[in-house]
């Protein structure tokens, strides 16, 4: 996952704080009227001419709905407009440079600050204390915007550089310059103005889930059963719920075998689901313990363990609380409205009814019938990670961790081999090394992510787990993933024309390219599959994934509505309302499939906890990753990637477009897998 994708989605999209006034007496209100505004406006046309009139009246309209009484008189916003609007186009383009300049200033270094501050928290540098928690939870950014308006440097793009809504950018979009693509996303950083005090605490929040779920180890080695019978090595230790889930997907390779100990690994998440969990066993060895009937052993002898209690759904209600206290402030007066229109700038509702119509698919049904056919067994509900239309799913996973950790038994070792693995991967030895020079590989805490650089000069960072005994292929799978972040996050900084430009639209875009880096995970391995059914099996494999990852965010964005009906849950009462719904879901779209009723596996997701309303993210990213490979086919690998990944942060479909001349859609991937199904069977 892309680490940063959260905080900065605090930044960017609610982008903006109000200054708390020094004189507790003084109320902050808006206080332009639209007489002002007007006469403003006016006074603009009369000194420049009726050309200015369109961006005049968009400029002045914008500024207005962020003045404050505290910011000056009516008077006052009126003399600050005529004095500051910029007229003549090129004076306009070179203060845009100049703003551009310093706004990479600032997000770059606040961004290092970040990183290093949680640096104790990300990666395995000894033990935790409470003030390693209390900075890493510090914003150093927290008051930037805040300034910006006591300075007012906020009003000067807000009324030269106005911003503009969704439906605006895709209507107005089409007849966009890259310029003027660059100009609106710098509208994009003043939007509301939300307190710091609000900003500070939502970032501490985060971070608070953040470490819950980096801690959140189950150490598999000490799983029991009523007969003292082990079936996990004595050293694994799996995080929730990612490591849990890929050694679900390693017991494929075993066959009917397998079936027994991913029975263990459900009936563990099941008790991390409902909270039934015992909390002397999460992320501690001294302790044996049987899942199935959830007894504790110490030296033998069962002794009494509390559950965890209800600490999993309080994080989320910490999250609620946080990010609920911007929605006064912010013209997307909700989260859900803020991840969806300002994030990913897709609508929930359009999110929803695309994800419904697509688990609605009758070729699921096929695709379902065919991994039944190649399991010999009848599904089982975490077959929803069913493996084994990937090439590595018939090579058994300790012969690919002799490969991976013998060959990276430390971050060093993984550093010293990125430009080799673009070299691989199609890129030119120069580009390569380019690329690789600006990316750090660090050691991780939990499963691992990908910073990136916020500013030229700095580097990206790529982390993931590796144990003592070196990386194994399931960190290995995820660092692969997190390189492709990485490159994107490189190129889409340093090859974009425009610095407002830099990155991609949205987290579902960043996911895809990581994706389409991750499926070539043993080709940069020198593993070799001659598959003749290669690409009908990784169409067959995108098609299940999308349709495991649906459901789970379908259950996401129900949970954030449903905390918006009941602002005032407590956290049992949460937890009742999500298993609920991930159950609902399941029969309403997974039952069908699967044979079988009341499941509530797609509860599971860590994201829920640490990374609010992202889960979408990845749904949409699997659809763009198969459009995008889809299109792959026809080009040279690592150019088309370099092309793709320097069209910058444009809205999702005017990307889509430019870059594969296409918006999203399901209707390919369905038909796609309609067809694959049929030849494969």
């Amino acid at each position: 996952m892309k680490k940063i994708a959260f905080l900065a989605l605090v930044v960017v999209l609610t982008t903006a704080c109000c200054r708390e006034s020094k004189n507790q007496e003084m109320k902050e209100v808006a206080n332009i009227s639209k007489s002002t505004v007007k006469s403003t406006v006016q006074a603009l046309i009369t000194q420049y001419g009726g050309d200015v009139k369109a961006v005049a009246e968009r400029g002045v309209e914008h500024a207005a709905s962020l003045w404050r009484n505290t910011d000056g008189t009516e008077d006052a916003f009126k003399s600050y407009c005529l004095n500051h609007f910029i007229a003549d186009t090129k004076e306009k383009a070179l203060t845009f440079e100049k703003i551009s300049r310093n706004i990479e200033i600032l997000r770059g270094h606040f961004n290092k600050i970040s990183l290093d501050l949680q640096r104790p928290l990300q990666e395995p540098m000894g033990e935790i204390f409470d003030i390693d928690k209390a900075f890493g939870g510090y914003s150093a950014n927290a008051h930037l915007i805040e300034d910006m308006y006591r300075n007012k440097i906020a009003f000067t793009i807000a009324l030269n550089f106005p911003y503009y809504s969704l439906k605006e950018k895709e209507k107005l979009g089409e007849d966009w310059t890259r310029q003027q693509w660059a100009f609106a996303r710098l509208g994009d950083m003043f939007t509301a103005r939300i307190p710091a005090s609000i900003l500070q605490n939502v970032s501490e929040v985060s971070a608070a889930s953040e470490m819950y779920i980096a801690n959140y180890n189950i150490h598999m080695g000490h799983l029991t059963d009523q007969s003292g019978n082990s079936f996990f090595p004595d050293d694994m230790v799996l995080l929730s719920h990612w490591n849990l889930r890929d050694e679900i997907k390693s017991q494929y390779s075993k066959g009917i075998d397998g079936v027994e100990v991913q029975g263990k690994v459900y009936a563990v998440m099941k008790r991390i689901i409902d909270q039934t969990i015992p909390e002397k066993v999460i992320n501690n060895p001294t302790y044996e313990w049987d899942p199935v009937t959830n007894i504790v052993y110490l030296d033998g002898k069962a002794i009494e363990a509390s559950p965890e209690g209800n600490e999993r759904y309080q994080q989320i209600i910490n999250n609620f609380h946080a990010m609920r206290a911007m929605d006064e402030y912010s013209p997307l007066n909700t989260a859900v409205k803020r991840a969806f229109e300002g994030g990913m700038e897709i609508t929930q509702k359009d999110a929803e009814k695309l994800f419904k119509k697509f688990m609605s698919s009758g070729e699921l049904k096929k695709v379902a019938e065919l991994i039944k056919e190649r399991l010999d067994r009848d599904l089982k509900p975490w077959d929803i990670w069913y493996d084994g239309f990937k090439a590595r799913s018939n090579i058994n996973e300790e012969n690919l961790n002799a490969i991976t950790q013998k060959r990276y038994p430390n971050a060093q070792a993984l550093d010293a081999d990125l430009a080799n693995m673009l070299v691989k991967l199609g890129f030119t030895k120069e580009k390569a090394q380019f690329l690789s020079d600006r990316i750090d590989v660090d050691a991780a805490r939990g499963s691992g992510h990908a910073w990136g650089a916020a500013m030229k000069g700095e580097n990206a960072h790529l982390r993931t787990r590796i144990p003592s005994t070196g990386m194994d292929y399931k960190g290995y799978n995820i660092a692969v993933h997190e390189f492709g972040h990485n490159v994107e996050q490189t190129i889409s900084l340093y090859d974009v024309d425009y610095y407002m430009l830099n990155g991609v639209p949205n987290t579902a875009f960043t996911e895809a390219l990581a994706f389409i880096f991750q499926k070539r995970d043993l080709e940069l391995l020198g593993i070799d599959n001659k598959n003749p059914e290669k690409e009908a099996l990784q169409t067959l494999d995108n098609f299940w994934n999308t349709f495991e990852i649906m459901g789970v965010s379908l259950l996401d964005q129900r949970m954030w509505l449903w905390l918006y009906d009941h602002p005032e849950a407590n956290a049992d009462q949460l937890k009742e309302a999500v298993i609920k719904m991930a159950v609902d879901i399941w029969n309403e779209f997974y039952a069908p499939v699967f044979g079988m009723k009341d499941e509530p596996i797609l509860a599971i997701y860590s994201h829920m906890i640490n990374s609010p309303i992202y889960l979408s993210n990845y749904a949409f990213g699997h659809l763009i990753q198969f459009q995008v490979e889809q299109y792959l086919k026809t080009g040279d690998f690592a150019n088309e990637v370099e092309r793709l990944f320097r069209i910058g942060c444009l809205t999702p479909n005017a990307w889509m477009q430019e870059g594969l001349g296409e918006d999203i859609s399901i209707k390919s991937i369905i038909k796609e897998a309609g067809k694959t199904v049929e030849a494969v069977s």
